[in-house]
């Protein structure tokens, strides 16, 4: 990046015993935020000892018992080949002699290649998200500080983050030398300018994380953990504390000593950037991040300007609707249009990365007349785009102002970590009206007519819809019960669901709603 996208950088960790919380603030603004609680560990990077489920040739895929309550999805396409026995790769020629990397080829059913109940080494590289397992790949990766090493593949590589050609050039050659037979490697941004013993360090920690698993496989029985990736703090102090990140602010002294001693074995340099908080005030509270994290569960962002973006979550697809709300703008509609839009994506671009949405997404931007102003507003948001970590594409604007985008979906987003659907709506956020229900109070009661010899009726209901017959429907009331030939009594219950409705003999006590819902 240039030096007109520096911003001001922090990352604030707070952490207590059921749950660890990290927010990144960029130019003093919310841009990211993870949590971890004790019972919902982050489980990407985890590699696995697991045993076959099913194998699909249908879908090229097979589902991995990896000791979790859902069994875990593999693809063809995340597949190596290798030998049962040893796990390791196929023999292949390479960059050099005894590197083993083979990619499946086109055209080989799985079913070929995976039998069930065969025992596999996996790696999660997507958790659990709705009613979905865990994704994993038969491809380890072992991200180090520097660069991310990868066993039994012969590739070199190097961020495409890092464009400048004579620097890609010496970490390749670096890297060339320092990586061992049998192993491929990718250098990471944070290895711009450093030399050979950086990457040694980093190697010699990851081939004994490796070796280490290997060991486990051996020894233990499918399903089993064969390595955890680091805790949230430790893993992000890895993947994101580097040069550009101005301060690293934590409330927890324990913290700050793994923080330190972390840096002074990677990155020394940088241990005078971490700072312990010990004020009194909460520190999400005095940086306000807590009101913006409660803000992430609203589906309405409001832009300063005076537009605003709708966001509706769909299973596989985000919905995301800009509006020009109160701001009218002081020149022509095309102009306040594109002023708004313009505002938009930045908002958008930034609300992907603190809610974590991934998948498909599709933004609807207020239709504009002009080409260059619908250009105007797709490089506003591939510029926005630019700092989010995840892999994201997007499309240019069609003509009825829609945007398509994707962008890689790791984890939960926060609205799925935060909240669960509600057991009355079913997560649709809409709810029978009491002038529906009454209807439904109807139809039920001259199926008791129709079914029952009883006359007699007792009709339990949530006080809400009781009150509305007694309140304003007794007219209503009263004609069912002549229409029907019924006596009917209601009774307010206020264990009573809002919707239930629940039907007895007056005589007898007998129920009889099971005998008039069908």
């Amino acid at each position: 990046m240039g030096r007109d996208d520096k911003v001001y950088s922090e990352i604030i960790i707070n952490a207590s015993p059921n749950e660890m919380r990290v927010a990144i603030m960029e130019d003093h603004r919310l841009v990211e935020f993870f949590a971890e609680r004790a019972d919902s560990m982050r489980q990407v990077g985890n590699i696995c000892k697991g045993r076959v489920n099913a194998v699909l040739p249908g879908m090229q895929a097979a589902f991995i018992d990896i000791g979790q309550e859902k069994t875990a999805f593999l693809h063809v396409s995340d597949m190596i080949v290798t030998d049962p026995e040893t796990n390791d790769a196929a023999e292949q020629g390479g960059r050099r002699s005894g590197s083993r990397s083979r990619k499946i080829p086109r055209g080989v059913s799985i079913d070929n290649l995976l039998k069930k109940g065969q025992e596999i080494m996996v790696q999660i590289t997507k958790e659990p998200i709705g009613t979905k397992g865990p994704r994993v790949t038969t491809q380890v990766s072992l991200p180090g500080r520097y660069l991310v090493l990868m066993p039994n593949v012969s590739h070199l590589g190097v961020s495409r983050k890092i464009e400048d050609r004579n620097e890609r050039t010496r970490l390749r050659q670096l890297l060339g030398e320092v990586v061992p037979k049998g192993y491929g490697a990718i250098m990471r941004t944070v290895g711009i300018g450093r030399d050979k013993h950086h990457f040694e360090a980093d190697i010699k920690g990851l081939t004994r994380i490796w070796k280490k698993a290997q060991a486990a496989y051996a020894k233990m029985t499918a399903p089993a953990i064969l390595h955890k990736e680091l805790e949230l703090t430790t893993g992000l102090i890895r993947d994101i504390f580097n040069e550009d990140v101005d301060r690293l602010i934590i409330d927890s002294k324990d913290h700050v000593t793994q923080a330190h001693a972390y840096l002074n074995a990677t990155s020394p340099e940088l241990i005078d950037r971490v700072t312990l908080y010990e004020e009194e005030t909460p520190l999400f509270d005095a940086y306000e991040i807590e009101s913006e994290i409660e803000k992430t569960l609203s589906s309405k962002i409001w832009l300063k300007r005076g537009g605003y973006i709708i966001i509706d979550h769909a299973e596989a697809l985000v919905a995301i609707d800009v509006n020009t709300g109160r701001f009218t703008g002081d020149k022509d509609q095309e102009e306040t249009i594109t002023q708004t839009n313009v505002e938009a994506a930045r908002e958008v671009a930034r609300q992907l990365r603190l809610r974590d949405m991934g998948g498909i997404i599709v933004i609807d931007f207020i239709d504009m007349e002009k080409e260059s102003n619908r250009e105007k507003v797709s490089d506003t948001l591939r510029r926005a785009l630019r700092r989010d970590r995840a892999k994201t594409k997007t499309f240019r604007i069609s003509d009825l102002g829609l945007v398509e985008m994707t962008r890689q979906r790791v984890r939960p987003s926060l609205m799925q970590y935060f909240s669960s659907n509600c057991p009355h709506c079913g997560g649709t956020g809409r709810r029978l009206s009491l002038a529906s229900l009454a209807a439904k109070v109807e139809r039920l009661l001259r199926r008791v007519a129709t079914y029952c010899n009883e006359k007699r009726i007792v009709v339990h209901l949530h006080p809400e819809l009781a009150g509305f017959f007694e309140e304003g429907e007794l007219n209503r009331l009263e004609g069912i019960q002549k229409r029907y030939d019924l006596d009917v009594e209601i009774h307010q219950n206020a264990g009573h669901e809002r919707e239930e409705v629940r039907i007895f003999a007056k005589k007898s006590g007998q129920e009889l709603t099971q005998k008039v819902v069908f």
